[in-house]
């Protein structure tokens, strides 16, 4: 964990023997890639994917199940209720048939009848024990082969589905990278800002000190009034509380950044460009090509994967209409077993068949099921012209700001120089005598508005340039 957290952090030893790390803009981002919670989660959605897809790739293959089962019962199993008498046959070489043996009436040699049944003269004893059965331990067990043949195209859509998930969660994780590197940056530039404009409030506030102690020396030489040190100590109150709250905002700029990188939000560093007097770069070019922003677009390609997963759904909805065949094999074991009057010993038998399954009548069941994913799949095609539009209007609002950020930061420019002058001017007209205190507070006033003009210029380019990267697909991390 300590290795992650330390990724691209460079060590300095400052004071006595207190480490402070100096972080890249890049390392911020790696950090923040390897810590996010909600990265994580997307790159163990990416792997469910990849197990969903190998479980739909299983179902084109026969699979093999075991059965097994014990049944106790408490009684014999018997087929008659008590001992049974059958008539038996004798053969009757006149007609090569077998006769049964019947009483006859001695007079007219027919068969004497009992309740309408004949009477037998011979009979066989089947006691009722040779029809009973042992049957208070049951075993049984099935080793079952089942092959799918035709499920109507639900294992080939359910396979589509399951490798557009995957890349859709694939697709899914790369939008979240985009996002924390987006909100990493926008922290980073945050302080950085806030440090130059801790710097600028500490030269504010000694800039106004000195003024302070120029007055209290004209005050002394009775060429300044009691008034003027009043005046001008009130900027020095208002510099000392401007101060504070810059510090303040510094501290917790910090904590935010920190928390984006996954550290503890006490950690101390300090950022690679807080110490550049400017961090802008050079203006570039924002031709935009709209098809070559929808490619790299992540938004755009998981709503296409999202519409090819209706599409297949809707195939597996038409599959519940059509006929599912099936073959299988079986081998059978039962104790005791039915092929030898019940032995009470395994007996083994092999089985094998076919099964078909045609829906005929479902009152429209399953037909509206079908027309129903249909229409999500139409509906996922409107929400990727819907958003073709939005990130049309997005690159173009992103190019406009960002030009728009440049001709602010060139102003400021101009503004912060003729305020220098300005300032500098005022400051040796004071000192001569010739310019009054409020014109010096004025200058001093105007030129820090100029720096911290200057500063929010800078800051603003470099987040229109990360946005305008993010909108067009272009962001790199």
């Amino acid at each position: 964990m300590m290795r992650k957290l330390m990724i691209g952090l460079i060590v300095l030893v400052v004071g006595q023997g207190e480490a402070l790390a100096q972080v890249s803009l890049d390392s911020c981002r790696r950090m923040a890639i390897a810590n996010n919670k909600e990265i994580i989660q997307q790159q163990i959605k990416i792997e469910q994917a990849g197990y969903q897809r190998k479980q739909a790739e299983a179902a084109y293959l026969p699979s093999l199940d075991f059965e097994g089962g014990y049944i106790f019962n408490q009684k014999k199993l018997s087929l008659v209720d008590q001992d049974q008498l059958l008539p038996t046959k004798s053969f009757n070489p006149a007609t090569g048939t077998y006769d049964f043996n019947l009483l006859t009436d001695p007079a007219t040699g027919m068969p004497i009848m009992n309740n309408g049944q004949p009477i037998p003269s011979q009979v066989a004893l089947l006691p009722k024990s040779a029809l009973t059965y042992d049957v208070h331990n049951v075993f049984a067990a099935s080793l079952t082969l089942t092959q799918p043949i035709y499920m109507g195209g639900k294992i080939r859509a359910m396979n589509n589905i399951t490798h557009y998930a995957e890349q859709l969660a694939q697709s899914m994780h790369s939008t979240k990278v985009q996002d924390v590197v987006y909100s990493v940056d926008e922290a980073y530039w945050r302080v950085v800002s806030l440090v130059a404009k801790q710097k600028l409030a500490e030269s504010y506030l000694k800039l106004v000190k000195n003024l302070d102690d120029d007055v209290q020396k004209m005050i002394n030489q009775g060429v300044a009034t009691r008034a003027n040190k009043l005046t001008v100590d009130v900027k020095v109150n208002e510099a000392n509380v401007a101060l504070a709250k810059v510090n303040n905002g510094v501290e917790l700029s910090r904590m935010a950044l920190n928390q984006l990188c996954g550290l503890p939000i006490h950690s101390r560093f300090t950022l690679e460009d807080e110490n550049k007097k400017e961090v802008v770069g050079s203006l570039h070019a924002t031709h935009v090509v709209m098809d070559s922003v929808y490619a790299r677009r992540h938004e755009i390609r998981s709503l296409e994967l999202a519409a090819k997963i209706y599409d297949e759904k809707a195939k597996v909805a038409k599959s519940e209409m059509l006929p599912q065949v099936a073959a299988f094999a079986a081998y059978h074991a039962s104790n005791p077993n039915s092929y030898n009057g019940f032995e009470n010993k395994f007996g083994f038998a092999f089985s094998m068949g076919a099964m078909v399954k045609v829906p005929l009548w479902h009152w429209g069941g399953l037909s509206n099921k079908y027309k129903e994913a249909l229409a999500e799949s139409r509906l996922q095609k409107v929400k990727i012209e819907d958003a073709r539009e939005k990130i049309s209007l997005q690159v173009n609002q992103a190019t406009f700001r960002y030009e728009e950020a440049w001709k602010t930061f060139d102003k400021t420019k101009s503004n912060l120089i003729e305020a220098n002058e300005n300032l500098r001017c005022s400051q040796l007209a004071f000192r001569e005598g010739v310019a009054n205190l409020e014109t010096v507070i004025a200058a001093q006033t105007a030129w820090l508005q100029a720096c911290s003009e200057n500063i929010d210029a800078q800051i603003d380019i470099l987040l229109c340039d990360v946005y305008l990267s993010k909108v067009m697909g272009e962001m790199k991390y």
